[in-house]
């Protein structure tokens, strides 16, 4: 493990840039070429800084049946059993709130009355100057 973060606001598998001299954590001789975030909850989250051979082994586990598996599971907001179990953040907490494993559906439902509620406003959160209300 690469670092270990305070609070952050994206969720687990983000890509961040690598610190200057940063060595792969499997791999201590060798350059890491990528930092992915690891595991996130509302205290923050672990980095791994991975070289080019373990960055390839972390997409190829992605679409392995073991990855499959770990999505599948009971969703935290619809209790329904799902195979697409993914983090979100309910966006009432806040960025750094709680991170729960919900299904697609879930997350889906709530960006889009997350844009309704935009919509709603019409056009003028788009047009906001700060300047303007000085």
């Amino acid at each position: 493990m690469a670092d270990v973060t305070g609070p952050i606001s994206t969720l687990s598998g983000a890509m961040h840039s690598v610190p200057e001299g940063m060595k792969c954590d499997n791999h201590p001789d060798v350059d890491a070429v990528a930092r992915v975030q690891g595991e996130t909850d509302s205290f923050g989250c672990e980095m791994h800084d991975l070289c080019a051979d373990c960055l390839k082994g972390e997409r190829e586990w992605e679409k392995s049946n073991e990855a499959a598996e770990w999505r599948k599971g009971t969703c935290e907001w619809c209790k329904n059993t799902v195979d697409d179990l993914r983090d979100a953040r309910d966006y009432d907490e806040g960025l750094h709130g709680r991170v729960y494993r919900v299904c697609r559906a879930c997350q889906k439902r709530q960006e889009d009355e997350a844009r309704a509620e935009l919509d709603s406003y019409g056009d003028d959160y788009d047009d906001y100057q700060e300047d303007d209300h000085l």
